[in-house]
């Protein structure tokens, strides 16, 4: 009979890493936003449509997919913008990819958001983003990225 092996790894998991891919969904000056429902954490906070990349999918496909989903358009993703990884203080981390939409085809339908909005991007700071979002509100709202 074997005896079985100490834990050699006394420190307990990491957060959990979600990966997600969000879009930039541009329109002459402005961008697209939506509001997150009162009922899913982090409630009533602003961010870019967008969600989790699942198994398989490379984000492009999951940010197509994800934009169908949530608003109804068939977007033609472009160049990724920027890529951030952020830990938040309860312990989830998230590893964002985030991409330039110009083109969609079809009306958009808001499926999941309190809201969504057009916005310029200089108003961008303004608005209450989840907290993995603002570095790259700023760069945007000084004219950087797009």
């Amino acid at each position: 009979m074997e005896d079985a092996l100490p834990n050699s790894n006394p420190r307990p998991a990491g957060p959990a890493l979600r990966f997600v891919a969000a879009a930039l969904i541009v329109r002459g000056a402005e961008v697209l936003i939506g509001q997150r429902r009162a009922d899913q954490p982090m409630a009533l906070q602003w961010e870019f449509p967008g969600g989790k990349i699942e198994a398989g999918e490379s984000p492009e496909q999951a940010l197509a997919r994800e934009l169908d989903e949530e608003l109804g358009i068939q977007a033609t993703i472009g160049r990724r913008v920027t890529h951030i990884r952020h830990n938040y203080r309860h312990g989830g981390a998230v590893d964002l990819q985030f991409f330039a939409v110009h083109e969609f085809s079809g009306e958009i339908v808001n499926r999941i958001f309190q809201q969504v909005r057009w916005t310029k991007l200089e108003d961008l700071p303004g608005y209450d983003f989840l907290a993995a979002d603002r570095g790259l509100i700023r760069d945007l709202a000084a004219g950087k990225l797009l």
